[in-house]
């Protein structure tokens, strides 16, 4: 592979395969809190956030963790003030002490924080202002959960990078391939992305440990587990018991995907079962998991990283090939695979962060490994059979479409249900 291509797809793992602490949405928020705290260098005496519909969506129903048990845009912001670490990223809130979260509460009570919908903003948005003295600092992130587009002290810009630079940081996925993915995949080189993978594997196979041992949300996990045994059963089981975990508040960080603890969980728990269960060896599963990992990221690119459509599905997707890839399946039944899966499943609403997303991993696992029984009988979903199109990639783009555009009005709907906004007996009745 040439060397500036090989860069991109290493940049691109770099970059999006980070540990975090919590649902990264609430986490987005506190880590915003900690840097506006920083810049106006003292605890504030009041302060506001301004998000998108699709933060509030995602933190509206998560346990925000280290916050015991609470949930919400207000505890999220309020500990990011008091007890966050901006220099940790994403797990911002791992230090925070029970002294700061009584202090948090209270100050939730108190109405110290006020929270405002952000009217056409982009779908990742969060800009904190707080207040202390006459004076007031602000950061925003924009576009990645902890990308800060801009920092401003009373009035006058510190700091602000532009969309270019994003590029410049975190890789160019327009450049990504079903095809190059896989010839990535078989020439990297291990050194280059054991710390990363071995960390992903752990991290979130300890998620599962967790949501199998103990009760979280709707306990999807558990409940899988006892019905049937195999390999795809057990697989699709502890994923979704890491989901449990993760969406109950559990303190445990996951390595994410795409922005998503969910999606990480679910591109690397089914595939290192299925490694261990067939006794690949770790070379062979760690470039499973650049498989999974990167064609998870290729469909985001396209749907975006917040949206109406559900990131299991994309992310069970690359799952289901990478384990195609790790039985020696090639590029054309990589294809299939893809194909089988978004044929079946694309579309599946996002309605927010909460324990029903262990379902939907579930379910979208399910359908992946349909796809991988479906490629191996040579088995295809047809060139305008709904959505899919002549090759995989247009079929990849066809999807993201739907979910980039046309589910945006879907998306508002969603919020409006979530927030009580709309009459649904009113309005059924004028349809």
């Amino acid at each position: 592979m040439e060397k500036t291509m090989y860069e991109n797809y290493l940049n691109i793992l770099k970059s999006e395969l980070i540990p975090a602490l919590g649902c990264t949405e609430p986490i987005s928020i506190a880590y915003a809190g900690a840097k506006a705290r920083k810049l106006l260098g003292k605890i504030p005496e009041s302060m506001e956030v301004y998000c998108s519909g699709n933060i509030i969506k995602n933190v509206k129903s998560v346990i925000v963790p280290n916050s015991g048990g609470e949930r919400g845009i207000e505890i999220a912001a309020v500990l990011g003030v008091l007890g966050g670490d901006e220099e940790n990223g994403l797990e911002v809130l791992e230090g925070v002490t029970e002294e700061e979260r009584e202090k948090a509460k209270k100050l939730v009570q108190a109405d110290f924080c006020k929270c405002r919908l952000q009217e056409e903003a982009e779908n990742l948005y969060v800009r904190v202002k707080v207040m202390a003295e006459g004076q007031w600092a602000e950061a925003t992130v924009a576009g990645q959960h902890t990308f800060i587009a801009r920092l401003v002290k009373n009035g006058k810009i510190i700091y602000e990078q532009s969309q270019g630079q994003k590029e410049e940081v975190y890789g160019d996925k327009s450049l990504m391939t079903v095809k190059g993915i896989l010839e990535f995949a078989d020439c990297v080189e291990i050194k280059d992305v054991e710390e990363m993978l071995k960390k992903q594997a752990e991290y979130n196979e300890a998620l599962a440990d967790e949501g199998m041992k103990h009760h979280y949300g709707a306990d999807i996990g558990k409940i899988l587990f006892q019905k049937n045994r195999s390999i795809a059963d057990v697989a699709k089981a502890r994923a979704a018991a890491a989901s449990d975990a993760r969406m109950g508040g559990c303190s445990l960080p996951a390595v994410i995907n795409s922005g998503s603890g969910n999606q990480g969980i679910t591109v690397s728990v089914p595939v290192v079962e299925f490694g261990k269960a067939w006794n690949v060896g770790q070379e062979k599963m760690y470039r499973a998991l650049v498989v999974s990992n990167l064609l998870s990221i290729h469909q985001k690119q396209y749907v975006g990283r917040l949206s109406a459509y559900c990131g299991a599905v994309s992310a069970a997707c690359g799952a289901g090939a990478a384990i195609m890839y790790m039985s020696g399946g090639d590029y054309k039944a990589v294809s299939m695979l893809i194909t089988n899966t978004i044929a079946n499943v694309g579309g599946i609403i996002c309605d927010g962060a909460k324990p029903s997303c262990a379902s939907k991993i579930a379910a979208s696992l399910e359908a992946a490994f349909l796809a991988y029984e479906m490629s191996r009988e040579g088995k295809t979903f047809l060139p305008g059979e709904g959505v899919v199109k002549e090759n995989v990639e247009e079929t990849i783009k066809s999807i993201g479409y739907i979910g980039r555009v046309g589910m945006k009005q879907t998306d508002i709907e969603v919020l409006n249900i979530m927030m009580d906004n709309i009459d649904l007996r009113e309005n059924m009745k004028k349809i």
